[in-house]
């Protein structure tokens, strides 16, 4: 599986040296068109694929694919952090954040300080390897979940089933093994899709979602989306750079200052503008369309762009994207999901996306053409 990635890159999480093509500060911190990144070299001079990316504001973290299985660290860490992680030999996930890496063993959770050169992490958890519930799916441990910074292990009830499990800039969303969503922490931007703005201390079931199956969460800085079994999407939370990918006030506004300022006049449209019902938080969930022709297949979250891969392979993005983490080869932020050019005319066959707080790393199956171009969800026998 080969991965790209676009998007914040001043500490080199994306692109590890200088690329010819580009020049300036632009070339060292923001790459707006998909980069593809390159495998680990051992000794023996085989190159091991990656078969997962985390990422934090100035890090990433990459999983290799070999059957040992070994992280490899790039971006924002000490000497003694970069490349591959020795103490990794064996892991099978991995989480990373601005402080700490958590490596999940078959037998164990260890986080290692980014910032420390101590050869021992400094905090770990064994596993039951017997026990039934062992499976980890970080940051999902049995028994709950690990926190980006201390106090690292929080306790979940087993009466939950909890399948997988997503953290926010402020907030936690959880996915159950039936397919309900609980949502708590912060919720001053809606983020927890109560239909409020306060805050949760313990989990609580998102009720407009009540009876709808989900499959998987993502949270973002402060926004939330789900995917139901049918393909479809739900968003909710902050949409101040219209990472709902519904209207956006400071987009539009924004996007008005700079045409009247290139035609020198005022925006002959700007009554009409007013008139339109812009969304800055959207506490309950909303029913999305990233493109009604196909479903959703996956989706992550940045700190406040989004991303979503079709079961046509095709990523679209949208949000926040003025260090190019939306791949459309521009700075731009956008509203309205856009489709990622750069795969269809490479022909390549997105699979999976991983957001960090502000880049995005796609996932592209190896030798494996793309669908045709508008692959539909099932016809009615009127062929609608």
């Amino acid at each position: 599986m080969r991965w790209f990635g676009f998007g914040f890159n001043a500490f080199q999480q994306i692109q590890t040296q200088n690329n010819p093509e580009y020049s300036g500060l632009d070339a060292e911190e923001r790459l707006s068109s998909p980069t593809e990144l390159k495998g680990h070299v051992n000794r023996d001079g085989r190159c091991f694929e990656f078969s997962q990316i985390r990422a934090s504001w100035s890090r990433r973290a990459s999983l290799h694919s070999d059957d040992a299985g070994c992280v490899c660290v790039a971006g924002f860490v000490n000497d003694s952090c970069r490349g591959v992680i020795k103490q990794s030999r064996g892991c099978r996930d991995v989480f990373i954040s601005e402080s700490h890496l958590t490596l999940a063993f078959l037998d164990r959770v260890e986080c290692w300080d980014l910032q420390s050169s101590d050869e021992t992490p400094s905090w770990t958890m064994g596993i039951d390897t017997q026990s039934k519930s062992s499976a980890v799916n970080l940051p999902l441990v049995p028994g709950g979940y690990i926190a980006s910074k201390p106090p690292f292990f929080h306790s979940l009830s087993p009466h939950m089933q909890a399948k997988s499990l997503a953290l926010g800039g402020e907030h936690v969303i959880l996915l159950t093994a039936t397919g309900a969503v609980y949502t708590w922490g912060q919720g001053s931007h809606g983020q927890l899709g109560h239909g409020g703005l306060l805050p949760e201390e313990e989990p609580r079931t998102v009720e407009a979602l009540w009876g709808m199956k989900m499959s998987s969460v993502s949270a973002g800085g402060w926004h939330s989306v789900c995917i139901s079994d049918a393909g479809d999407l739900y968003v909710w939370g902050w949409n101040e750079s219209g990472q709902l990918g519904l209207p956006s006030q400071r987009l539009r506004k924004t996007s008005e200052k700079k045409t009247d300022q290139q035609e020198g006049e005022l925006s002959q449209n700007s009554s009409t503008h007013q008139e339109e019902v812009f969304i800055s938080i959207q506490a309950f969930p909303a029913l999305f369309d990233v493109t009604p022709l196909c479903e959703v297949k996956t989706v992550s979250c940045g700190s406040r762009h989004t991303a979503a891969v079709t079961t046509s392979g095709d990523l679209y993005t949208w949000g926040w994207g003025e260090y190019g983490q939306l791949g459309h080869q521009s700075f731009s932020s956008s509203d309205e999901p856009q489709r990622v050019e750069f795969f269809r005319a490479q022909q390549l066959h997105v699979v999976g996306v991983v957001c960090g707080p502000w880049n995005t790393f796609a996932a592209v199956a190896n030798e494996e053409g793309l669908a045709p171009e508008y692959p539909t969800k099932p016809l009615n026998k009127h062929g609608e």
